[in-house]
Formats: C-alpha cells, sequence, structure tokens
C-alpha cells in the first residue's frame, strides 16, 4: 500500500486509472471495534457512483465502496514467470484457436466468430481479439443475429489474469447481463520433462480417431461436425491404450489428443477408465504424445483443465506446468447453454 512521508496510508488512485492493475484495501466491517481489512489486486474495471469495481486474476469481480477505501495504488504489471515457456495471452489464444477449429468462421473487426453446429463452447464462441469496428453494442447485436442465424446460442470467450486480457470487456459484458458460465484455465509447461516422466510403452499413435477411441471420449454420440474439429489443427495426433476396459471389450484403457503447432504442443481429450485409474496411464499417454511433438520441432506445451478438476490439476502440476490464465465463456442474455 502507499504510505505517505507521514507514514499515513493513502489512496493514491482515481477513476482516471480504470483499465490500470491496482491494489486497495478497504475495511471489511466498517464501524466494527477492532476494524478488519481486506486487500484486493486486478484490474480495476470501472469507478462508477461511488463503487469500484475490481477484477481479479480469476475473473471474480468484486465491488468496493469508495467510503471504504483506505489505502490504493496502481501496481506494475504481474511479473514475468520464472519457468516454464514465456508467451503471451494472445499467441496462446490463437494458438488454441488453431487446435480446436470451428467448421465456420467469420470475422468482425477483429473478432472472430465460430461455429461448428453446437460442438463445444470453444469452437461455437466469439474470440475477441482486439476491435470489432463497431461501438460494443452493434457488436453485440451482431454477434447475437450471426449465431441465431445458426440456431445456436451466442457465447464470448474471454480471458483474465495475464497481459492484454480482457477484464474491461468482461465486466462490459457482466453490466449488459451476459451469463458467465464456465471458467477454467490454461495452462504451460516446457515439453521435454512431460516426455521424461513415463517410456509411454502401449501407447499407440494415429491420425485418426478410430470407433475405439471414441468409445472412450466422454462426448458420445460424436457427429461428424465433432469429427472434424477433433481432426482439425496443424498436425493432431490421437493416442490410445489398449486393453480390457470396464466398458466393453476393444475399448482403450485411456486416450489423449495432440496437435503439434510450431513450437506449441497442446493436449486435450485426456481421459483414463475409472477402474484402471492411478496405473500411470494419464502420465503414459501425455508422454507418448509429448515425444511425437519433440520429433516435431516443438519444445512448449499448453492445456485447458476446469478449476474444480482437482484430479487432473495434481496430474499437471506434477508435470511441470502452471496456470497462465483463467479463461471465461459468457452466453448471451436469456438463452439456453451448449457443452463446454
Amino acid at each position: 500500500m502507499e504510505i505517505s512521508a507521514a507514514g499515513r496510508l493513502e489512496v493514491r488512485i482515481t477513476a482516471a486509472d480504470v483499465g490500470k492493475r491496482v491494489s486497495v484495501r478497504r475495511l471489511s466491517d466498517a464501524g466494527v471495534a477492532g476494524q478488519r481489512f481486506t486487500d484486493t489486486v486486478g484490474v480495476l474495471t470501472s469507478w462508477t457512483d461511488g463503487v469500484l469495481l475490481i477484477t481479479r486474476k480469476s475473473g471474480e469481480s468484486v465491488r468496493v465502496a469508495e467510503s471504504d477505501l483506505v489505502a490504493g495504488k496502481v501496481v506494475p504489471p504481474a511479473p514475468a514467470r520464472r519457468r516454464g515457456p514465456a508467451a503471451s495471452y494472445e499467441e496462446l489464444a490463437r494458438v488454441a484457436a488453431r487446435a480446436w477449429p470451428p467448421v465456420e468462421s467469420e470475422r468482425l473487426g477483429a473478432w472472430e466468430l465460430r461455429a461448428a453446429g453446437g460442438f463445444t463452447r470453444r469452437a461455437n464462441s466469439v474470440l475477441p481479439l482486439g476491435d470489432p469496428g463497431l461501438p460494443l453494442d452493434e457488436a453485440l447485436t451482431a454477434v447475437r443475429r450471426w449465431y441465431r442465424e445458426r440456431g445456436l446460442p451466442a457465447y464470448v470467450q474471454t480471458a483474465t489474469g495475464a497481459e492484454g486480457t480482457q477484464e474491461l470487456l468482461c465486466a462490459e459484458l457482466e453490466r449488459r447481463g451476459w451469463v458467465r458460465e464456465v471458467t477454467a484455465e490454461v495452462w504451460t509447461g516446457a515439453l521435454a520433462p512431460v516426455a521424461d516422466r513415463a517410456e509411454g510403452a502401449g501407447v499407440v499413435l494415429s491420425r485418426e480417431a478410430d470407433e475405439a477411441w471414441l468409445a472412450r471420449y466422454q462426448r458420445k454420440g460424436v457427429s461428424d461436425v465433432a469429427l472434424r474439429v477433433l481432426g482439425g489443427g496443424p498436425s493432431v495426433w490421437f493416442a490410445s491404450v489398449p486393453g480390457a476396459a470396464a466398458d466393453g471389450p476393444g475399448i482403450p484403457a485411456a486416450i489423449g489428443r495432440c496437435v503439434v503447432d510450431g513450437r506449441w504442443a497442446s493436449f486435450a481429450a485426456v481421459e483414463v477408465d475409472p477402474a484402471q485409474r492411478r496405473r500411470g496411464l494419464a502420465t503414459a499417454v501425455l508422454a507418448a504424445l509429448a515425444r511425437r511433438a519433440l520429433d516435431e520441432g516443438a519444445s512448449a506445451a499448453w492445456l485447458q483443465v476446469e478449476t474444480d478438476n482437482a484430479g487432473a490439476r495434481a496430474l499437471y502440476a506434477g508435470t511441470g506446468f502452471a496456470a497462465h490464465h483463467a479463461y471465461h465463456h459468457y452466453r448471451e442474455p436469456g438463452d439456453a447453454g451448449t457443452d463446454r
């Protein structure tokens, strides 16, 4: 907190600092004996009618009454991560989009409108990397019309918690009644340590997702459109661990998907037969895919993990991954959702 020469805490932020990363201290129990303080760090996304809105790295919005402020200051960008590959949000967002491509897309200024028959929010949402070329309300009207023509709810994918992410856009969407349905994280890590974690013996790699692979995949009855999404990307590999699975003969004990794109390898759809968990099968799948990606010239890896998936988070942290940023899907007001 900012401390004056006289040793007093001071509020050194104003409404002119909207859009900047700030740290504030406020009274959490105003008027109560033994007052307690609460500190909040995040992007100042608005300061209106005596109320500050601060968006934390996780995407959580915190409202702070101006009258409760004890101290505040603008803080520099978060320090660069000291381990793992360096990457900007925009680089990762573009790589992620290529790894999970829609079957149809259209530009709206620097926004990309994407559709794939409703198969996953990622392939059926707007990726807003820049200016849409229209005032926000007009852009959102155009977005809703485009998705309505395809019989789909409109979603906007945003991110928080890194340089260049979209805290201000998140706040504007929430102000307009858009509903945040999903929050997950993008994690990054070096690729070589993943390849060294296990031998990967018994893992079969293929360029296509065959019927056996799809039988283990969590989404049943995958359509032709979904197959186009799963098979899309610069260099796609599918991994399977054969074995007598509990779900039936011929169904793999574990599967995974990897897309190699320049220096990056993405991991997705890593799933294990519940009856065969804790045997290192997921690690073996990751290792086999990582070695293939290394052979194709990749050196870094990224993946997406749900914030409440404790098992996956422990697995990936154990292979050297760490959170880079959070991402969110906002659904248009008054519409039903789709799958993630």
